[in-house]
């Protein structure tokens, strides 16, 4: 792409909203922003769109959301006779406004649209195009990132997020679409008046909490007065987390006032990802006036959740790792003891996901499937079992980035059907005597201790692609013999497929190629490198096992400080 030329082109555009104006008068002196926002076309993938909100062709803003649209409105023309979309959004800033862009474009082509006229969770949207048999959908968010971004998630028709092979033809066809001159002409409110677009209904909304609640397994007769403090994080949450728990017989919920509301510069929690322990501070601090016990959070678009549970005087925040298992054992018992358990159940996780899964369904007879990383991956396998009649058989699917799903109903990481297992998981060992730190720690004595952790290191603009780029490829090439003094056993290549043990033998990976590289050590560690498929980021995920909690996690602390010297061997600014 040629930045000047680009650059003055959309100079030279009158039409251009007061914001984006504005903001190219501001950077007219700056080469380094400018070739930042034109250097490349924001990237499509199978997450759709994720970036900076601003100016350019390197920002969400209504022109690369229309070209986007514009592109995969082709792509359904080409594949469907009658195409529909299902269009949902979050509380970011312009969601809404990218919403009714993408609705626009989508209905100038012919498409029909439905569009939910609130604030809605992401699995709420993979619930409605299968609901309302749709040919695809889109939510506008960014999920879990900082207030500057925003984002444009790509469903097909199945409620899944969109396969590789689907990205490739949906991205051709964004290629083919200048900006400026090749959106069709586009008025939502001309559209709405047209009924090209329609207004999602609130029974598809009724259908998709009846379909959450039936995913319940906890008894009548077990108390569900359990104090539980709940924050949207000023998200999508709002719209049906409450709602759900308080169906199911949790009707003890306090929501702190500053995070209820929709608000998408998210002024109390910047970071609005529950990983982050300090993400939840306001709902813990509530927590502590209340004297609650549970405190949930999820992310804006609702499709994540993190927990912290009371513990002494404390509130400790449970892992994405820890919780999946946690879950994993609890469905398991639950199907057990109401003897729900299909013929040959299967379990999903990803390949980052804590290798302890394996023990706990090894426990209970339980198949687990190895997927790529992202949750659509989780999605497709459930799909697959839908195609041969066998997706009762799936109980449960799970990613350490605080993602959960336990049923087939929707093909997305669930929050609203994670936040009621979990309050039902909680209230289930309450009534033993145990907490859910209690059950963790009884589940380590089991099937051995293992610690977790996530590095990762932010490098910015063009420089710092080809900075995540550099380290990878390095890694690839030249991946160590040992590390802290343990042999290198085995070496999984996710890009080339293949598998090479430490005496030179190889084997073919049967999962689709993807920039990923992992090495487990004799010891039980397990390092995957992998660069980050929404934000500028590199990501090192590490998994360490011991006789007990204290030798695990002092492992996981050794290894996350040789990771962290390696990446400073690279030039540039990590973080």
């Amino acid at each position: 792409m040629n930045i000047t030329k680009e650059y003055q082109r959309w100079c030279e555009n009158k039409q251009l909203p007061l914001d984006l104006q504005s903001e190219l008068k501001l950077i007219e002196d700056e080469n380094d922003a400018i070739k930042d926002r034109f250097y490349r076309d924001l990237e499509f993938g199978t997450g759709g769109l994720r970036g900076v909100i601003g100016i350019g062709t390197n920002r969400m803003n209504v022109y690369t959301v229309a070209k986007a649209t514009q592109g995969y409105s082709q792509y359904l023309l080409e594949q469907f006779t009658a195409p529909s979309v299902a269009v949902a959004y979050d509380s970011r800033n312009k969601s809404k406004l990218f919403a009714e862009t993408a609705a626009a474009v989508f209905a100038t082509n012919g498409i029909q649209v439905f569009l939910y006229s609130i604030l809605m969770p992401t699995p709420a949207l993979s619930f409605a195009v299968r609901y309302l048999n749709c040919s695809g959908g889109i939510v506008i968010t960014a999920s879990h990132n900082p207030a500057k971004y925003n984002g444009y998630k790509v469903y097909n028709d199945d409620g899944c997020q969109i396969t590789l092979d689907a990205a490739d033809k949906i991205l051709e066809q964004i290629g083919h679409v200048d900006i400026f001159e090749g959106v069709k002409e586009f008025s939502f409110d001309q559209q709405l008046a047209k009924n090209n677009i329609s207004y999602i209904h609130e029974d598809v909304t009724d259908a998709y909490l009846k379909a959450v609640s039936k995913e319940s397994f906890l008894a009548k007769s077990i108390s569900k007065d359990v104090s539980i403090v709940y924050t949207p994080l000023n998200g999508a949450g709002i719209s049906c987390v409450p709602r759900c728990l308080k169906e199911n017989g949790f009707s003890n919920i306090t929501i702190p006032a500053e995070q209820t509301n929709p608000d998408g510069d998210f002024p109390t929690c910047p970071f609005p990802n529950p990983e982050i322990k300090e993400t939840l501070d306001v709902a813990i601090q509530c927590a502590r006036s209340h004297n609650s016990d549970l405190v949930l959070a999820t992310d804006p678009d609702c499709d994540r959740v993190g927990v912290a549970v009371k513990n002494g005087e404390e509130y400790v925040l449970i892992s994405g790792n820890q919780m999946g298992v946690l879950l994993l054992d609890f469905i398991c018992q639950m199907r057990r003891e109401n003897q729900t358990m299909p013929t040959n159940p299967i379990a999903v996780k990803t390949i980052v996901t804590t290798p302890m899964a394996e023990k706990v369904a090894t426990h209970y007879g339980v198949e687990l499937v190895d997927v790529l990383t992202g949750f659509k991956f989780i999605g497709e396998q459930i799909g697959l079992l839908e195609q041969n009649e066998e997706d009762h058989r799936y109980i449960f699917g799970f990613e350490e980035s605080y993602g959960y799903l336990s049923g087939s109903f929707v093909r997305d990481k669930d929050a609203v059907n994670a936040s009621l297992l979990i309050c039902e998981m909680f209230t289930y060992y309450q009534s033993q005597g145990l907490s859910l730190l209690d059950r963790i720690g009884q589940l380590y004595q089991q099937h051995g201790a293992y610690s977790e952790n996530l590095l990762s290191f932010t490098f910015e603009g063009a420089k710092g692609a080809e900075q995540i780029k550099a380290m990878v490829t390095s890694m690839r090439q030249n991946p160590p013999e040992q590390i802290l003094d343990c042999n290198v056993s085995v070496i999984n290549d996710y890009l080339n497929s293949l598998i090479t043990l430490a005496d030179g033998t190889t084997t073919k990976i049967s999962l689709p190629s993807s920039d990923v590289i992992s090495i487990g050590l004799e010891n039980g560690v397990l390092l995957t490198v992998r660069p980050s498929g929404t934000e500028p980021k590199l990501k090192i995920y590490i998994s360490s096992t011991g006789k007990t909690v204290e030798d695990s996690i002092k492992l996981c602390e050794e290894l996350s400080d040789y990771c962290n010297q390696w990446v400073s061997s690279f030039q540039g600014d990590g973080e």
